[in-house]
């Protein structure tokens, strides 16, 4: 018989997050201090229902798994099936990945002088535990794909907004924007506020 669910961390997530943005209005202690907060729940993989880890063959999978009652975060579940990739896209808001499973390389882009789209640096590699940062402000614009070809990764994804409803961009190489708002993969969240079943574990 396997372990049950460990639901329990993804709620504490939750509220030390919400209490931390309560206290700090600065977006940049609010990303210091937030990145412990996400490393600590991507350092166990023992908390994602099966349905909220899904791959799709066609095109990567964007799970909500909580949206804050006043929309001021939202945490996703980004499952990459295998050589699945984004298209390059910015967020508007900022946001933390921290890898849960698998691997993915973030390559960031920058605008050039004449209006185009560039890498900027190299591609980041992100590994379970890990977690990185974007928003306008410190950089925003990126494509993320899986760093394997053979089998699936996730990662989870929390924002300064409910990002499904965010008008955001996707940009071809010559910096042409179209809008997008992504919307989600799921009709029904994970019920994180039982505490009956774990109560009776």
């Amino acid at each position: 018989m396997s372990a049950p669910l460990r639901l329990d961390r993804l709620r504490q997530f939750i509220g030390n997050l919400a209490a931390l943005i309560d206290t700090t209005p600065d977006e940049a202690a609010l990303l210091t201090g937030a990145r412990p907060l996400l490393a600590e729940l991507v350092r166990h993989d023992d908390w994602l229902p099966e349905d909220y880890a899904r791959p799709d063959p066609q095109r990567y999978q964007q799970y909500l798994l909580h949206a804050d009652s006043r929309q001021r975060f939202s945490v996703v579940s980004f499952v990459w099936g295998p050589g699945q990739r984004t298209p390059v896209h910015d967020h508007r808001v900022w946001g933390l990945i921290g890898m849960l499973r698998g691997a993915e390389y973030s390559q960031p882009f920058a605008f050039a002088a004449d209006g185009s789209l560039r890498p900027a640096g190299e591609p980041q590699r992100l590994e379970p535990g890990e977690v990185e940062a974007v928003s306008p402000r410190i950089g925003d614009i990126h494509q993320v794909s899986n760093a394997f070809a053979d089998r699936s990764s996730i990662s989870i994804h929390v924002y300064g907004a409910n990002i499904g409803a965010v008008r955001r961009a996707v940009f071809s190489a010559e910096g042409e924007e179209k809008p997008f708002i992504s919307g989600y993969s799921n009709s029904q969240l994970p019920n994180i506020w039982d505490l009956s079943k774990e109560n009776n574990a």
